[in-house]
């Protein structure tokens, strides 16, 4: 069969480090209900105001990482299509970015014009959260509608408790671990906790404590948080980690609202003031390395240890095109679901 595509979707990136290209992507991702979910008025204000100053300071940041090729988050991502590419069997294989260039409406159209009815919809997110996940599988529907496509899609769910995603991530962190290091840190992105306790009105958080460890499972299902600590549990499980060795937080908070904890920067500098010499980060709620990992965490993070009394911090590899990765997405690819 090749009637029957395969459609991996990550966040995006502006088209160019240009002042001018980093404020059109920005409008667009934060003008996304899903990302801050304000009435329309509010935030569009909101976002006004943010874009006065960030798209300077963001296009720096994102300079300070940009490849010869492009931009990391997208480069990386093109490589596993192609290792992907091999992996599915039934049709081709696409890739398409939230926000920016490639994007889902030009890239399905394209697909329904080449005659594929059945689209696999493949959101790379380990952890479900509706800023990911449900903005991807909202958009999806509305191009189908807008456009009138023939489309039937199957929808890879978040998938940060799959064996097979768990092994991948693993084998590729393993050799850092199995050198010298003080701490392992697991730094997620953030959210602000009202995106959480939407879902789960009684939900609450404490600390650097796993919120959801007697949650029901209807509740870990749609709680980031929960999932994010149970990732790092899994993971430390699997290559023998005492509890001690390592920690749990969370980065890249935007505003005033108040976001999921422990914050990451708050971590960094507490792990080195307790003599913390040589800390590993893993971020395990990105597939690809992406501003979020290459510049907040290796560059910025790894000046703020540094300048806390930290000697070295290595920051893991994300799965990237890791081929035990592409195997293990495919598997889970194969089996997902029909829901639109």
């Amino acid at each position: 069969m090749t009637d029957h595509a395969l459609l991996l979707v990550n966040l995006g990136s502006p088209a160019s480090t240009s002042v001018a290209d980093v404020r059109s992507y920005l409008n667009q991702f934060l003008m996304d209900p899903y990302v801050i979910d304000l009435p329309w008025p509010v935030r569009r204000l909101l976002v006004s105001l943010i874009l006065i100053k960030r798209p300077e300071q963001s296009a720096h940041a994102y300079a300070s990482i940009w490849w010869d090729e492009g931009s990391p988050l997208v480069v990386l991502s093109r490589r596993l299509q192609q290792q992907m590419t091999a992996q599915w069997t039934q049709g081709p294989v696409e890739l398409a970015m939230r926000y920016g260039e490639p994007s889902l409406e030009t890239t399905l159209t394209r697909l329904a014009a080449q005659g594929i009815q059945k689209v696999t919809l493949a959101p790379l997110y380990p952890q479900f959260a509706d800023s990911t996940v449900t903005t991807v599988i909202e958009e999806a529907k509305r191009v189908v509608r807008d456009k009138q496509l023939k489309v039937q899609f199957s929808i890879l769910q978040p998938f940060y408790e799959q064996p097979e995603y768990l092994d991948a991530l693993v084998a590729s962190a393993a050799p850092h671990l199995q050198q010298d290091y003080d701490h392992l840190l697991f730094s997620f992105h953030g959210l602000p906790e009202r995106h959480l306790k939407k879902l789960n009105p009684g939900h609450t958080f404490d600390g650097a404590t796993d919120c959801c460890a007697d949650a029901s499972a209807e509740v870990r299902g749609t709680c980031y948080r929960g999932q994010c600590f149970s990732v790092a549990r899994d993971f430390a499980a699997r290559m023998g980690l005492p509890k001690e060795k390592w920690s749990v937080a969370f980065q890249s908070r935007l505003g005033r609202a108040k976001w999921i904890e422990p914050y990451t920067e708050a971590r960094l500098e507490a792990l080195a003031q307790q003599g913390v010499k040589k800390l590993l980060v893993m971020c395990p709620a990105f597939v690809a390395d992406c501003i979020e990992t290459l510049e907040e965490i290796g560059d910025r993070g790894r000046e703020q240890f540094r300048e806390a009394g930290g000697e070295e911090l290595v920051l893991v590899p994300c799965l990237n095109d890791d081929p035990q990765w592409a195997a293990a997405l495919n598997t889970l690819c194969e089996r997902a679901p029909v829901t639109l």
